[in-house]
């Protein structure tokens, strides 16, 4: 009887450690990451704020992540996090590419009006 119980909650114990992987939350984005050439829609952008300001996260598909803090001043984004600085541009198809250190991502997005071209 005690062999059986402990097997129960053996593989009860094994069951709650183990997870099925979780797929991350949010729109899919392209990116290249580590300097690739191709642009791949492999990452996820989560919006989030935090009182006036609004931040940007970027999953990738190995778990790293960038956050970003979504600017007024025509750049579009900065980094929020790290030591590298994000350096954007805007492509003449209307996307926000962005680029910190070897990975670069693409945001749909639109310059407002009124903002200074960068």
């Amino acid at each position: 009887m005690r062999t059986g119980v402990l097997l129960v909650l053996a593989c009860a114990a094994l069951a709650a450690c183990s997870k099925p992987e979780e797929k991350p939350q949010g729109r899919v984005i392209d990116c290249a990451l580590a300097g690739a050439d191709k642009f791949l829609p492999d990452c996820f952008v989560q919006d989030s704020r935090v009182g006036n300001q609004r931040f940007l996260t970027v999953r990738h598909k190995d778990g790293a992540f960038r956050r970003f803090e979504m600017v007024d001043d025509g750049r579009g984004v900065v980094a929020a996090d790290g030591a590298d600085a994000a350096t954007a541009r805007w492509s003449a198809e209307g996307v926000l590419e962005v680029t910190v250190a070897q990975d670069r991502y693409r945001f749909p997005a639109r310059m407002k009006d009124d903002a200074p071209q960068p």
